[in-house]
């Protein structure tokens, strides 16, 4: 079982669609878009976002599948990291895996994570590379429709 990165090219966006318009997949990330169902502007904003030069995105390949992403990201002058895989390959350490092997390629600090306050999965992923947690922010989750509570992360060096 080899897991690598590579730059992110538009086929893998349909992969990306899939594993965000997973029921569970959805409700776990929690700050999702108003319609996680909307292919279309999935497709549109994605493909936008992969020819921004602030956003820096890779796809994560098992055995050279593509099964997920690991995405920095610019908000309101903060560097941002996101990731996604899908629901099949939770629990097996791969993703903890993959943003290991991201944050050697994108240097970029301080960097900056979130996980909703009952994403364990992500919590865990997050403090695995490094990263400290700073704070909480709550604020309205599409996926849940309501306001919840999350978790910031900090990476320094």
């Amino acid at each position: 079982m080899e897991i690598s990165l590579r730059k992110s090219l538009e086929p893998d966006l349909e992969v990306f669609y899939h594993n965000q318009a997973d029921e569970e997949a959805n409700y776990m990330a929690a700050f999702t878009s108003k319609d996680p169902f909307d292919k279309d502007a999935f497709m549109k904003k994605w493909t936008r976002l992969m020819a921004v030069d602030s956003v820096h995105m890779q796809s994560i390949l098992l055995d050279d599948v593509v099964i997920g992403c690991v995405v920095k990201f610019v908000v309101e002058g903060d560097s941002e990291i996101t990731y996604a895989l899908d629901k099949r390959h939770w629990g097996k350490g791969i993703t903890s895996k993959a943003v290991k092997l991201f944050l050697e390629i994108e240097k970029t600090r301080p960097l900056y994570g979130r996980a909703a306050y009952d994403n364990y999965g992500s919590q865990k992923i997050l403090e695995k590379a490094g990263f400290s947690k700073i704070g909480t922010n709550t604020d309205f989750a599409n996926a849940r429709g309501m306001e919840i509570e999350e978790y910031i992360y900090r990476l320094e060096e």
